[in-house]
């Protein structure tokens, strides 16, 4: 066993969905990653931003936290779990927009002026 990887801090966690997608591919898997405990440094040449330990780039997927959790007790690395937090799903339908009880204003006058919000029909 390598001493690096024995002084190596991983986190294990599920990633969230980005903002920027609709699904929920690449949200189901486990991820575990070696926490940086150096500071970044600016390439002088190019302007990049990295890191001297390539072990920072290093992220193995797993099925299940369980397996992710057993492959970091059996290599010996110092783990934290981050508990994911899950989402909820409102359920919409586009026929809301129209519907008779709807709260919201129709348009952006009414929704500025409370006034013009009880003249609208």
């Amino acid at each position: 066993m390598e001493l690096w990887i024995l002084l190596m801090k991983a986190r294990i966690y599920r990633p969230v969905k980005n903002a920027m997608q609709s699904g929920m591919n690449n949200t189901r898997k486990w991820v575990l990653e070696f926490m940086s405990d150096a500071r970044k440094q600016n390439d002088p040449l190019m302007g990049w931003t990295g890191g001297g330990k390539t072990s920072e780039q290093v992220k193995v997927k797993f099925d299940s936290q369980e397996e992710a959790v057993e492959y970091a007790k059996r290599n010996d690395i110092d783990f934290v779990v981050l508990a994911p937090k899950e989402r909820k799903n409102r359920i919409k339908a586009y026929a809301d927009n129209f519907s008779y009880g709807r709260r919201l204003a129709w348009d952006k006058e009414a929704a500025n002026n409370p006034v013009a919000a009880k003249r609208a029909p």
